[in-house]
């Protein structure tokens, strides 16, 4: 493995305990910035550090962003718009109980009908999605979104991180149209997490995996 990635995954063990034990609270948070800058841009925290996104952006045509490969399920687009989603649901309305940044503007900048995760989209769906959207408002979404994340975890009390995730901002989820019906396993999932159980799969670990299949897409796209 990448060696930045080798040692992605050391820390992420470390921020593991460190959460668990709730000994250093200024210490998880600021460990979890630093694993949260590595898989957005390097813009993001602006520290010049090593970025996951950015490697999978760079050099990447935009007609390889929408390709789906021969055999494959996803392009590069929608993993993106999946993880932007996803991150903004969790962090915003289920750990914060705030407004998702998505609502300031963006159904409209990202020219997609979709509102939900994109969980349970068929190849058919993925692909006019990956054909639709603004790569542009894309990123830049992301990149808002992960601004978002920052600032609500920054708010987070020590007694914060072993609660349960409400009942009350699950549904909202639903009414938001950011899960749809036939995705509810992601609310029971999500219900059955502590906030550090959110940190450490959402804006983190999911991360990692999907940017990890993005850049094997990539690598097939380059060849």
């Amino acid at each position: 493995m990448n060696p930045n990635r080798l040692a992605w995954n050391q820390r992420q063990k470390t921020l593991r305990r460190l959460l668990a034990s709730g000994g250093d609270h200024p210490a998880a948070i600021g460990l979890f910035l630093q694993q949260h800058a590595a898989v957005h841009t390097a813009q993001l925290a602006g520290d010049g550090g090593w970025s996951f996104a950015d490697e999978v952006w760079q050099d990447l045509h935009d007609e390889q962003a929408r390709c789906i490969p021969p055999n494959g399920e996803h392009s590069i687009a929608w993993l993106i718009w999946h993880l932007a989603r996803i991150e903004d649901a969790t962090m915003n309305v289920l750990l914060a109980g705030q407004a998702q940044v998505f609502q300031d503007g963006w159904f409209d900048r990202l020219a997609v009908p979709e509102r939900h995760t994109g969980n349970l989209m068929g190849p058919e769906e993925i692909a006019r999605f990956s054909a639709a959207i603004d790569l542009n408002a894309l990123r830049e979404y992301r990149t808002a979104v992960g601004r978002s994340t920052r600032a609500a975890v920054l708010a987070l009390e020590p007694a914060d991180v072993g609660q349960k995730v409400s009942p009350a901002r699950l549904q909202r989820l639903l009414d938001e149209g950011a899960v749809i019906p036939s995705a509810t396993g992601l609310l029971d999932y999500w219900g059955g997490l502590t906030y550090a159980g959110l940190l450490l799969m959402p804006p983190t670990r999911h991360n990692f995996i999907h940017l990890n299949e993005a850049l094997r897409l990539r690598a097939k796209l380059k060849r």
